[in-house]
């Protein structure tokens, strides 16, 4: 942290943190908290919880066809507050947030990103049977491909919905809402559910626990849950997923001093690929679609895949670390230019250079 921010910071009274009040965004803004407090020990840092219009619409679906969304779900409240001066940053698991964001805002860090896999939960099958519980279950280790037709997964995910069809047609994806608890309550209680997908590091913050046999166990966590880790082949993540996202105003001269303490060089280039590909393509984080960045070597490669208009394209790239954008542009390009030949590739990926 340079000398400018740590002198102007002593001006505040305290710097608010904006954040959602479940318990994965208090958890990642706790995350937040700690390492502003570790790279400014002077400084005074106050969480502020703000309801969004999401966590008001948790009986409603995200994935209702023919339906125009609203953006920033998740975000918009927060954003409001950062603009008013009623916070100075907000913090949000980045995938959730909109890769257009409002005049006068700007990304301003994200910390160093998670396990960007998704898990596929589903029930004990030994679990129900010594209970006595309703409802189907399966042996631990379960491979997506090994459920049966007709098997109900839960979701409102339009890319996993997606991807989930693309590598097993026979299975029935229905929407869920709420919470990660939540929603492990539901697949737990309602026979009618066999299975579900979460994301990897929202599980992990939550303190929740996989063992190497697939149990998964933590304070909010139901009984007889198993799940299984799906490889990158299987399921790409939604741009962002894994990483936490600090917005902030952009002429904040003080607050960009001190996120760019916070701010880990390697995952920013990585999602900005990322959200580079998703704004060129025109989606938002509801598209069905899914890329996924990493810098091996000094190289950074970028994996896509879109279901836009029912067809299924994928596309891959590699490029150096600076030019993040042009990465994510040039994607999304190859990818239109798929549909405007009207390819249909297969599941090979197409190599960009």
């Amino acid at each position: 942290m340079n000398l400018r921010c740590s002198t102007d910071l002593k001006t505040k009274q305290a710097i608010l943190i904006a954040t959602r009040g479940s318990a994965l965004a208090l958890a990642q803004a706790n995350m937040v908290l700690s390492r502003c407090r570790a790279a400014f020990p002077a400084g005074v840092f106050e969480l502020k919880i703000i309801k969004t219009t999401g966590d008001k619409l948790q009986t409603a679906s995200l994935a209702q066809e023919n339906r125009s969304l609203p953006k920033g779900l998740f975000t918009k409240e927060l954003e409001v507050a950062l603009l008013n001066h009623e916070a100075d940053l907000a913090v949000h698991s980045l995938k959730d947030l909109p890769t257009e964001l409002p005049a006068g805002l700007c990304l301003g860090a994200v910390t160093p990103r998670a396990d960007v896999r998704d898990v596929l939960v589903y029930r004990d099958a030994a679990f129900l049977a010594k209970q006595g519980l309703a409802g189907r279950g399966f042996n631990p280790g379960l491979d997506l491909r090994q459920l049966p037709d007709g098997a109900v997964v839960a979701t409102s995910s339009t890319r996993r919905k997606a991807q989930l069809l693309a590598l097993h047609p026979g299975l029935v994806v229905t929407d869920i809402r709420g919470n990660v608890a939540t929603r492990l309550q539901k697949l737990m209680s309602q026979p009618g559910l066999d299975a579900t997908v979460l994301a990897l590091a929202g599980i992990s913050r939550l303190n929740f626990t996989l063992s190497p046999e697939g149990v998964l166990s933590g304070d909010t966590v139901p009984e007889g849950g198993l799940a299984t880790v799906l490889s990158l082949e299987e399921m790409l993540p939604c741009v962002g997923q894994g990483a936490i996202g600090l917005e902030i105003r952009a002429e904040d001269g003080p607050i960009a001093g001190l996120c760019s303490g916070l701010n880990d060089f390697e995952t920013m280039e990585c999602v900005t690929a990322e959200r580079s590909f998703l704004a060129a393509m025109g989606g938002g984080c509801q598209s069905p679609v899914g890329a996924y960045a990493e810098i091996m070597d000094g190289v950074l490669r970028l994996r896509a895949v879109s279901f836009l208009n029912e067809t299924v394209r994928r596309a891959e790239g590699r490029g150096s670390a600076g030019k993040a954008r042009e990465l994510g542009r040039q994607i999304a390009a190859e990818l239109a230019g798929c549909a405007s030949q009207r390819m249909i590739p297969d599941s090979r990926w197409h190599s960009v250079s």
